[in-house]
């Protein structure tokens, strides 16, 4: 099987324009460009990177998963992120950023169709650190004024991540 060959350039993972790198669109990867290729998110990237999905190039040379987690890991939250974001992918959900909505991700359900809205909007969290009321607060105002919910995703110092669904309750 032929993998797709990506760039890293200026923090961007950028594939080239192959029918290995159309799929991963097809596999709701990415963002396809008017030229053919596919913009990944840097947790897209190193997720397919990881699986082995894709090969990463900078200058002309491949790197490894670490080197390509250095390039894009600068926030102090990254890995949390991205241990939530593999999570749920490795459950077939489709995830996407954000960032609209104050969140790192917003999910999709497993078999959602083109036209279908994100079910919940993702904040993860490491089970040692602490929630300021008024963020939990102001994130699930968000997430209800969209129809969506919070899923709260708390990662334990070994990296296994357990899930709870927030909904806002109406009296």
């Amino acid at each position: 099987m032929e993998l797709a060959r990506a760039l890293l350039e200026h923090g961007h993972v950028v594939t080239d324009n192959s029918p290995a790198s159309r799929a991963l669109v097809t596999k709701k990867f990415g963002t396809r460009r008017a030229d053919g290729r596919v913009l990944l998110t840097p947790f897209e990237a190193l997720y397919l990177l990881e699986e082995k999905e894709i090969v990463v190039f900078q200058n002309k040379k491949t790197i490894s998963f670490t080197h390509l987690l250095r390039a894009l890991g600068k926030a102090k939250t990254f890995w949390t992120s991205y241990v939530v974001f593999r999570h749920l992918r490795n459950k077939e959900f489709i995830v996407k950023t954000g960032l609209k909505f104050g969140t790192d991700f917003r999910v999709y359900a497993k078999n959602a169709g083109p036209k279908a809205h994100s079910k919940w909007l993702v904040m993860p969290v490491r089970e040692r650190d602490n929630i300021r009321a008024i963020d939990f607060a102001a994130k699930n105002r968000i997430a209800n004024t969209a129809n969506k919910h919070i899923l709260l995703a708390i990662v334990d110092d070994e990296d296994d991540v357990s899930l709870w669904d927030v909904t806002w309750l109406k009296q």
